[in-house]
């Protein structure tokens, strides 16, 4: 690709619904100067559109799900790291709420939409941190569930949220002015680009690695591993609809969804798989000798 195209999104939002493409677009939403296939959604009054209703629906199911996982893990009180777990399905419910506003074409206001947008990738990175500090929980560096543990998670997960959640804002907003340039074709903006796509990408392969270390090395075990890459696979294939996929699904639908209802589908099955290995790694039926860090 080469160096000049680090940081641009003009591929990105003609061939994908992201979140990021409502701020780099002057109508905030969808359509914007990179062309692509757009989705037609349902026609509404005073020609306004609901689209990607798949994904919206989706999304509803995903929060659900999601709330049904917090419960059960409720259940499990002498569970390592079950604060943080909870800490981060919540992180997730949050994201899908924003998702449904976001990536699903509500008829909203601009500043609603670029509020929703501001929110969804600040926790987007936030979350994906959170996850990989809950591998860091396993190896009982701290005690899990402390003020200490917990505080230094939501502390460091808010100042990743803060800080991108203002820069997509002020992009959006138009407050400074600084990313103002990103409007424009090739719609570059190097800093959404590093804590939107890089970082929780880093964030999600620490917490792989970090995971399959744990249950390889301390707890023996192979069982746990397939539920690990069995969720990193689900996730590669949402973003592999989502990324390239989705213009094949919209120009051979008409409009009518793309690969965003498919990424959907599969982070949702991959965070429950992350729930499962999770519960698998905290059963009372390991030998006592995993109990710590190392043998």
């Amino acid at each position: 690709m080469g160096s000049t195209q680090f940081g641009n999104f003009q591929k990105f939002c003609r061939d994908s619904t992201l979140p990021v493409c409502n701020v780099l677009s002057a109508q905030h939403n969808q359509t914007g100067p990179w062309g692509g296939c757009e989705l037609t959604g349902i026609s509404l009054s005073h020609n306004r559109i609901l689209g990607n209703l798949g994904s919206i629906i989706l999304c509803g199911v995903a929060i659900l799900v999601t709330v049904y996982l917090l419960l059960r893990s409720e259940r499990k009180r002498a569970a390592v790291g079950r604060r943080e777990m909870q800490l981060f399905l919540v992180c997730y419910i949050v994201i899908e709420i924003c998702e449904i506003f976001t990536v699903g074409e509500f008829p909203l206001s601009d500043k609603v939409r670029i509020a929703f947008t501001g929110i969804h990738i600040g926790f987007i990175i936030a979350t994906t941190w959170i996850l990989m500090l809950n591998a860091i929980v396993g190896y009982q560096i701290l005690d899990d569930g402390t003020p200490l543990s917990m505080g230094l998670m939501i502390v460091s997960a808010l100042v990743l949220l803060i800080g991108t959640g203002y820069i997509v804002l002020d992009t959006g907003f138009q407050w400074t002015g600084y990313w103002d340039s990103s409007y424009n074709l090739p719609n570059r903006n190097i800093a959404i680009y590093v804590l939107y796509q890089l970082a929780p990408l880093v964030f999600l392969v620490a917490f792989y690695v970090l995971e399959a270390a744990l249950v390889l090395r301390v707890l023996g075990e192979v069982r746990p591993m397939i539920y690990l890459t069995g969720a990193a696979v689900l996730f590669a294939v949402g973003q592999v609809f989502n990324y390239t996929i989705s213009p094949h699904i919209c120009n051979s639908t008409s409009g009518k969804i793309d690969g965003a209802l498919f990424e959907t589908l599969f982070t949702l099955l991959s965070v429950v798989l992350v729930w499962i290995f999770w519960s698998s790694i905290t059963e009372d039926d390991w030998p006592a000798a995993v109990g710590s860090p190392y043998p």
